[in-house]
């Protein structure tokens, strides 16, 4: 099985009654088998039971490395981009609140192609990358839309070896397709050939 992140060979890595699992021998990504990704109505339908209204305040605290990192890093004249929003663009809305410019996009929920055209400061994928069917092709677009010195903020569950992969809950969401570790973080950064990458527990941010 090839892997959808470097298009190097994956060796089986995880087998249950309803998942097939392998791990890049490159890249060390752990990707479900290509014959098992969703179909885009069933990643819609799933995304559609997600608790994340944006007046959540557990949600709120739960991307709050996120929005404290832009608060951070950038001025509200700076321009960025939610990318994969989701039905509730909570990010969106607390950065707003500190009248920060950020448009929404969502290839289901918030399609609109043109701010694709466009370029940002920074862009927020919270909870997103673990979605990623071809993430080689995702990331060189989101590298591509930041403007020199812009940031990428991610957000997801890294893996290590310490965990029980087969108890793990992270991977229970059949929408949840590739998996991370820091060496593939840090792939990532050279393939891709991001400037720098810090990588704070579950938050992941790539600089250009």
């Amino acid at each position: 099985m090839i892997c959808p992140l470097c298009h190097s060979k994956g060796e089986t890595f995880f087998t249950d009654n309803q998942q097939q699992f392998y791990q890049c021998k490159s890249c060390k990504g752990i990707f479900l088998s290509q014959e098992q990704l969703p179909a885009a109505e069933e990643e819609k339908y799933r995304y559609q039971q997600h608790n994340n209204e944006v007046g959540n305040k557990g949600y709120q605290k739960f991307v709050s490395p996120i929005t404290n990192g832009v608060l951070r890093d950038f001025e509200s004249s700076h321009l960025g981009l939610d990318f994969g929003a989701g039905t509730g663009p909570v990010i969106t809305k607390m950065l707003k609140d500190c009248d920060f410019q950020i448009e929404i996009y969502d290839p289901f929920f918030h399609p609109n192609s043109e701010l694709l055209k466009r370029k940002y400061d920074y862009i927020v994928c919270c909870e997103v990358i673990e979605h990623f069917h071809h993430p080689a092709k995702e990331f060189e677009l989101l590298k591509n839309l930041l403007n020199k010195h812009g940031k990428l903020y991610c957000m997801t569950e890294v893996y290590n070896n310490s965990i029980d992969f087969g108890k793990w809950w992270y991977k229970n969401d059949f929408t949840h397709v590739f998996f991370y570790q820091k060496a593939t973080f840090e792939f990532i950064k050279e393939k891709i050939d991001f400037q720098n990458i810090e990588i704070d527990g579950n938050l992941i941010v790539f600089s250009v």
